[in-house]
């Protein structure tokens, strides 16, 4: 007698059929084609912001003054159609309004008021959609508004939002450069200097980024000048 008769059970053979096999296996063929649309999608808009960021450095760190807003202001028009391309995308807005805001400290003067609040808004929209991205740059960069532009009744400033926004940047990655330099920036604009060049050291010791060496020795000589200033005050 096997084992089947002695617990009273009869063992049964599961029939594989053609719908058997399209029932376990169509699941699984279904993630794998989302998977690699998924990749596909990510790799062009992956690639055009990685052409913004690129451009970007180039007119901030190796353009002559003199030069700069209006490269910034076609570079303005190609990050509008990125972002317009890949809606629903958090990183072609977050580069979109770094741009705009560039436009707008090389502009200077109350004439800059609208296009930082454009940088505003696109920052908030990639917040909505996912603010974790690009190491938090949407918060710090949004912070670094809401301490930059005056208060009412001419702008938006406030900084206690600004100070809320670049701790959830340093929250989010604590190594970063840019969210360390802003947030000592700040500190420093707003008399707290040697909590300021606490937060600047930290900067100088951020791991280089790949990809980014212009940036990240433009960054350097931006916080070293700062410190600079602030210890011989």
């Amino acid at each position: 007698m096997n084992a089947a008769q002695n617990t009273g059970h009869v063992a049964h053979r599961i029939p594989i059929t053609r719908r058997t096999l399209i029932a376990v296996f169509f699941p699984l063929f279904a993630v794998i084609a989302l998977l690699f649309l998924n990749h596909a999608q990510a790799a062009p808009v992956d690639d055009a912001v990685a052409g913004l960021q690129r451009d970007w450095e180039v007119i901030r760190y190796q353009t002559p003054t003199s030069e700069r807003a209006k490269h910034f202001e076609t570079l303005a028009l190609k990050a509008h159609q990125v972002s317009a391309t890949y809606v629903g995308r958090s990183e072609p807005l977050i580069w979109e309004g770094i741009i705009v805001s560039s436009l707008a400290g090389e502009k200077g003067g109350l004439g800059a008021l609208s296009l930082v609040k454009q940088a505003k808004a696109l920052y908030e929209q990639a917040i909505a959609i996912d603010g974790q991205v690009l190491d938090g740059s949407a918060y710090g960069s949004l912070g670094v508004l809401y301490y930059k532009v005056p208060g009412w009744p001419l702008g938006f400033g406030d900084k206690a939002k600004a100070e809320t926004l670049l701790k959830k940047a340093l929250e989010i990655n604590p190594a970063a450069i840019d969210s360390n330099f802003f947030y000592g920036e700040f500190l420093i604009e707003n008399k707290r200097k040697a909590e300021g060049i606490s937060y600047l050291e930290r900067a100088l010791q951020a791991p280089a980024r790949p990809g980014r060496q212009i940036a990240d020795t433009g960054r350097r000589e931006e916080i070293r000048a700062l410190l600079s200033k602030a210890r011989a005050d």
